[in-house]
């Protein structure tokens, strides 16, 4: 399952990007509101997703260790049952009970071994799901800033209206005087 909130990101800062500039605020710009909440909005439905996923792979890996879990005990009592069939002999109670012993020692290397390598795997998949979240969160709050601060920016001299060519310099009105 691929994340599309990078993805969406990208258009909205697209969209910011090329958007039509005021002609008194250079760094103001008309968008289309509709489609920018609309991107907002599949972002934010983006985010229960891949929280789900994160649980999603918790919920795995306790489903893991208890199939593990459930193993190493049927195994287990598969040993004590053997054991107890062969009780009879005191070689093949020694042997017997050798081999339990093995097996139990062996089931709880495997278990051991299969919980830490399923929780290497959930901690790497969660720990890339966090870093693509804390990416995911840093663009945002950077596009936010960026917003922000050319919302808030006010108008340069540059951005104010310079005299046409065609229009006289100064307060040239004519009075009824000069008529």
């Amino acid at each position: 399952m691929s994340s599309r909130i990078p993805e969406l990101l990208e258009m909205l800062h697209t969209m910011i990007t090329e958007a039509w500039g005021l002609p008194l605020g250079a760094e103001k710009c008309v968008i289309e509101r509709d489609k920018a909440l609309d991107l907002l909005d599949e972002i934010r439905t983006q985010f229960p997703t891949e929280i789900a996923e994160a649980k999603r792979l918790i919920d795995a890996r306790a489903d893991f260790i208890n199939n593990a879990k459930r193993e190493a005990e049927a195994i287990r009592r598969s040993a004590e049952e053997k054991a107890k069939q062969m009780i009879d002999e005191q070689e093949i109670i020694r042997i017997t009970r050798e081999r339990s012993n093995d097996m139990i020692t062996s089931a709880e290397a495997t278990t051991t071994e299969l919980r830490r390598v399923a929780n290497e795997y959930v901690d790497d998949a969660m720990q890339r799901t966090e870093e693509a979240l804390v990416t995911v969160l840093n663009e945002l709050r950077q596009s936010r800033v960026k917003f922000k601060q050319a919302t808030s920016r006010p108008l340069t001299p540059q951005m104010t209206r310079s005299p046409s060519p065609y229009e006289p310099e100064g307060d040239d009105e004519i009075d009824d005087e000069d008529v």
